[in-house]
């Protein structure tokens, strides 16, 4: 409660503008898989025990730990990369866990805000965000590829002959041109690209949460991997994205020159449903940080291997270290209207 509390206090921002539709807000039960709640721990005789007693303390709402994962997690990966996490709750509280897959960022949050979710993985901007509108909890950060942080970037289409924001200003100030941007809610795919081009003198009009109508360029909404789709399908002059984009693509030099980029973003959290007893919360959180390092290592349980996660390691957090994220969002005047 007082990180959120804290987060009030600091910023002050409450957005005008809906989202004119975009968003939905529906359901996050597009996927979803159950693990049996008698698997038994390996610690040996008093498990059982422990395991009951933890079970009348907490039904973690209904009787079971629904996990919910955002949409930068591909869908056919899903099951593979997150069922140790899954197992391990499973077996860590004895009760059965879920994945769901959400349709988009704020899908993920209005579950969390709802109580149709226990846990997610989301972004830093919906996550602050979230905890603004009193829908999540911060409890952890991930690092991933070596660091606790991360970049977002601008890329310019191959024959787009821009090389920085400047150049870019002026390409759109002379030119029909659209940008592609992941969700809406993207800390790395759209909300420090826009701060970026409104910084640069780009006229961004009402966006993110608006349709855009009023910006100087048309904007078009996808994934991070979408973006780039677009932008490599000739359907976008420049894009948006997370820094992590161009390695994951083999021909993305081919397509894309990158013109600018925004560096030391706080990798994204792990959040909880405040609709959880402080208990609940605190178990949860402590789950993932005594668990062995083989939750990310996917359902082969070997390292290097496809369905690996892109995070090796969590550390518990508060609000606070979203500060650039808030920070951002107040520049371009978003508040909790995402949630309404």
């Amino acid at each position: 409660m007082a990180n959120r509390r804290k987060f009030l206090k600091t910023t002050g921002v409450i957005g005008t503008v809906g989202l004119a539709g975009c968003m939905g807000g529906g359901s996050s039960d597009d996927e979803e898989t159950t693990t049996s709640s008698d698997t038994t721990e390996e610690s040996g005789g008093d498990s059982t025990e422990a395991t009951e007693t933890t079970e009348e303390k907490m039904d973690f709402q209904n009787g079971e730990i629904n996990f919910n994962v955002s949409p930068s997690v591909a869908q056919e990966k899903l099951q593979a990369q997150y069922q140790p996490i899954k197992e391990h709750l499973s077996n860590e509280f004895g009760v059965p866990a879920k994945l769901k897959l959400a349709n988009n960022y704020s899908a993920v949050i209005q579950a969390l805000g709802a109580g149709t979710s226990d846990m997610a993985e989301t972004g830093p901007f919906a996550a602050a965000l979230g905890v603004k509108a009193d829908k999540a909890n911060i409890a952890l950060q991930r690092k991933g590829y070596g660091s606790w942080e991360y970049k977002s970037i601008i890329v310019a289409a191959d024959e787009v002959d821009v090389s920085n924001l400047d150049e870019m200003k002026t390409y759109i100030e002379n030119n029909d041109a659209t940008i592609a941007f992941a969700d809406r809610l993207s800390a790395s795919g759209c909300l420090f690209p826009l701060y970026d081009l409104k910084k640069a003198g780009i006229e961004i009009g009402d966006l993110p949460e608006g349709g855009g109508g009023n910006a100087a360029f048309t904007p078009n909404f996808s994934s991070h991997t979408g973006a780039y789709e677009t932008l490599k399908n000739g359907q976008a002059d420049f894009a948006g994205m997370g820094g992590f984009v161009p390695g994951l693509q083999d021909d993305f030099e081919e397509n894309a020159t990158i013109i600018n980029e925004h560096k030391g973003l706080p990798r994204a959290p792990i959040v909880v449903s405040p609709e959880l007893t402080d208990e609940e919360q605190t178990a949860l959180t402590e789950a993932f940080i005594n668990a062995p390092d083989k939750i990310y290592l996917g359902e082969n349980g070997e390292e290097g291997g496809d369905d690996d996660l892109w995070f090796d390691d969590v550390r518990k957090v508060s609000v606070d270290k979203y500060q650039p994220v808030i920070d951002a969002a107040n520049e371009l005047g978003v508040g909790t209207d995402y949630f309404k």
